[in-house]
């Protein structure tokens, strides 16, 4: 146990081995919208379940394939998002979960990026039945690439559409054809979306 002593916060701990929401098929939930992304082949998949009233998030329910760094990052979301606005809730970033969790090893910040990406499929998914499909569409956005305004969700799409490394999305997007100091953030995305869509 010691050997994983410095791995983990003791709140990434208490997540992973005490995880809250999680769904059980044997619990009467009933959601108003669920999302699920990620690629089981891969062995991270994530389901988001929401109950949503007056656009408030009343309760939520989760399910992962994952490591402890994305079970803890899901249950932290899932305390978090209880109460808030939905549209609040669709900003959120992975980057603000760890941060709550008081930080995760550099390795396994692409575990926490699934929760956010299932939480806000469930969002999309309730704001499409309730007749506003696409309402929060680019909110959530982050420039990645000052010179040419690529954003974090033009990345996600070239990996979408099949790039996988920096010649790929170079060719897809542009992206640091200019100056070149999106690189390293670029390629970190290219890596994160690459484990969620391949």
């Amino acid at each position: 146990m010691d050997a994983f002593q410095w791995l983990y916060s003791d709140v990434v701990k208490d997540h992973f081995t005490n995880p809250r929401n999680v769904y059980s098929p044997d619990e009467p939930f009933e959601a108003d919208a669920d999302g699920i992304v990620g690629n089981i082949k891969c062995g991270d998949q994530m389901m988001f379940m929401l109950k949503i009233e007056n656009d408030v998030i009343k309760d939520v329910r989760w399910k992962t394939y994952g490591c402890a760094s994305a079970i803890a990052s899901t249950s932290m979301l899932s305390e978090s998002i209880k109460g808030m606005n939905i549209r609040e809730a669709y900003t959120i970033k992975p980057a603000d979960i760890a941060a709550k969790l008081g930080g995760l090893p550099e390795n396994k910040i692409h575990c926490s990026v699934l929760g956010d990406k299932a939480l806000r499929a469930a969002i999309d998914k309730y704001l499409e039945k309730t007749g506003r499909a696409g309402a929060f569409k680019g909110e959530d956005a982050v420039v990645i690439c000052t010179c040419l305004n690529i954003t974090d969700k033009d990345i996600e799409e070239a990996v979408k559409a099949g790039a996988r490394d920096w010649h790929q999305l170079q060719e897809a997007t542009k992206i640091g054809t200019v100056c070149g100091g999106c690189k390293a953030k670029a390629e970190e995305l290219l890596h994160e979306f690459s484990h969620i869509y391949s």
